[in-house]
C-alpha cells in the first residue's frame, strides 16, 4: 500500500459568507522511489473556514486513485476530533443530529468525507496553526490565493502517478 502525506488548509476572506478557498499539498513516492508533489487550490464564492478545510481534505483524498496509507495534517481541530473521537459516527447513529439534537451542519460534505476516506488507512494529525512549518505555510499560501483570486483546480503536478 502506497504511503502518502497530505497537508491541508482552508481560508475565508471577508465575512463568513464571503469568498473562500482551500489549498493542499500531497507528497508521495512512486514505484521507482522518486518523491512527487501535487498541489491543489480552489476558490469559492460563498463559504466558511470549516467548509473550506473539509474541501481541502476531501479533494486531497479524492486524488488518490488506489487505497493508500495516508498521514493527513489539518489545522482544523473540528475535523480531526470528528474523525478520531467518533463524533461523526455518533451523529449518524442519532440521524445526523448533534448531542443537543440540532441537525449536523454540512451533512453532505461529511458524507462525501466518509466516502473519500473509506478505502484508505488514515492517520489524522492536528497541527497547531502553522508554526513556521514550510508545507503548512505553503498550504496557507495556496488557500489564501484561492480565496483572494478564485483560481480553480490543480496548481502543480510534477508528473508522478498516485497509483
Amino acid at each position: 500500500m502506497k504511503r502518502v502525506i497530505i497537508y491541508t488548509d482552508g481560508a475565508c476572506r471577508g465575512n463568513p459568507d464571503g469568498p473562500g478557498g482551500y489549498g493542499a499539498v500531497i507528497l508521495y513516492t512512486d514505484n521507482m522511489g522518486k518523491t512527487h508533489t501535487k498541489e491543489l487550490s480552489a476558490g469559492y464564492d460563498s463559504t466558511t473556514n470549516n467548509r473550506m478545510e473539509m474541501m481541502a481534505v476531501i479533494s486531497s483524498l479524492e486524488c488518490l486513485k488506489y487505497p493508500c496509507e495516508v498521514e493527513l495534517h489539518s489545522d482544523s481541530r473540528y475535523i480531526i476530533d470528528s474523525m478520531t473521537k467518533g463524533w461523526i459516527y455518533n451523529w449518524i447513529k442519532k440521524g445526523w443530529k448533534t448531542s443537543s439534537g440540532d441537525p449536523v451542519k454540512n451533512r453532505a460534505l461529511w458524507e462525501r468525507m466518509l466516502l473519500a476516506a473509506g478505502p484508505h488507512k488514515i492517520e489524522w494529525h492536528w497541527v497547531k496553526g502553522h508554526a513556521g512549518e514550510p508545507l503548512n505555510e505553503k498550504c496557507d499560501y495556496l488557500a489564501t490565493s484561492a480565496a483572494d483570486s478564485d483560481p480553480s483546480g490543480l496548481l502543480h503536478d510534477d508528473g508522478g502517478d498516485l497509483k
